[in-house]
């Protein structure tokens, strides 16, 4: 496959309109317990330790198997490296649960909550630590899985450039906010997610975007 170009200035100016669409901006409070959504971000469970720390929670749950997208970097899975990388910052292991099995979002909730259930807690408030970009998915996924509980969403709060820096690959996190769009658009309809709206400077972006061949992470089917 050859190289793709370097993200033009009027690109770069798309992915922000999705950038700031996907997060939600909640003020941060205390929470019963935190979910750290596995993903390939390791500086999810890097802020989820922060805000343990400034004592947002008393437990958080890492969530995620093994993938075929993260399978590289964490071989023994999201959940397994999420909590060592965890206890590495100073979270004591008593306030750690791991759940090993997730492989998607709405896997990722639902047996977290089967998880908290099976150890007789069951809370009225939680906070979802996510990528920034997933701020948005994570709240209507927990809003059609576990509607009765208060959802905080919270996400390490660096702006998309320096973010897509991190990472080291501004294509992949462009694809992945042009992903996770689509499925806000499309989860819905699949009874995955609660409809969220999006204003038409986003979607006029979006399609963009998807034009300009930012589809790698598009669902097909």
């Amino acid at each position: 496959m050859s190289e793709r170009p370097p993200v033009t200035p009027e690109q770069w100016a798309d992915a922000a309109l999705v950038w700031d669409y996907h997060r939600l901006g909640h003020a941060p409070r205390p929470c019963a317990v935190a979910i750290g959504l596995g993903s390939h971000d390791l500086g999810v469970a890097g802020h989820a330790a922060k805000l343990y720390h400034q004592g947002m929670f008393p437990l958080v749950v890492f969530t995620g198997a093994t993938t075929p997208s993260t399978a590289g970097r964490f071989p023994r899975g999201e959940a397994v490296h999420f909590r060592e990388h965890a206890l590495a910052l100073g979270v004591p292991d008593e306030a750690i649960l791991v759940e090993p099995r997730a492989r998607n979002t709405g896997e990722n909730i639902a047996f977290s909550r089967a998880l908290l259930r099976e150890r007789g807690i069951a809370p009225e408030s939680v906070m979802l630590v996510s990528k920034p970009y997933m701020e948005r998915r994570a709240y209507a996924t927990c809003r059609r899985q576990w509607p009765e509980v208060e959802v905080v969403c919270a996400s390490a709060p660096p702006p998309l450039r320096e973010y897509a820096r991190t990472i080291g690959d501004d294509h992949l996190v462009i694809d992945m906010l042009v992903g996770d769009l689509q499925r806000i658009l499309e989860y819905p309809k699949r009874g995955f997610a609660i409809p969220q709206h999006v204003p038409e400077p986003v979607l006029a972006a979006y399609r963009r975007l998807v034009a300009a061949g930012f589809d790698t992470r598009l669902i097909t089917a």
